[in-house]
């Protein structure tokens, strides 16, 4: 359970260099704390993602979490992909979906890494992982 949180997070810390609006204001740049995550449609309790951080600097992420992983962030239009470079998820693909609306980045993973995500929905996708971020 920890290592799929892990993944989601660090899917979701990533930033999007060379896409338009907010990835090129360098608005999502910083440290990103989990509020609220979920996978599969069932909520995950705080205690799972309490010491979690997400940093984003352009396309370049790291999470910090049971261990560091760092990688780089894709995106084109609402769509991420993301591909771990160091730590856990080095050599992984996943896909993700994210948007940032009053001050908070929501970032919905396909952990299998075939296809997006149609909406921020996990229920019923057992390898749907989303997580509600603020900025630290």
């Amino acid at each position: 359970m920890r290592s799929i949180t892990f993944i989601s997070i660090l899917i979701v810390s990533l930033s999007c260099a060379g896409t338009k609006s907010i990835m090129k204001s360098g608005k999502l740049n910083g440290t990103w704390v989990p509020v609220k995550q979920e996978m599969g449609g069932s909520s995950l309790p705080n205690i799972a993602f309490e010491k979690q951080k997400l940093i984003l600097n352009d396309s370049n992420y790291t999470v910090i979490a049971e261990s560091v992983d760092k990688g780089v962030v894709r995106c084109n239009g609402d769509k991420m992909d993301i591909y771990g470079k160091d730590g856990a998820n080095a050599g992984r693909h996943f896909t993700a979906i994210y948007k940032y609306e009053n001050d908070q980045l929501t970032i919905c993973y396909n952990l299998k890494g075939d296809s997006y995500p149609q909406s921020f929905e996990t229920k019923g996708n057992p390898l749907f992982f989303l997580s509600l971020f603020k900025k630290e």
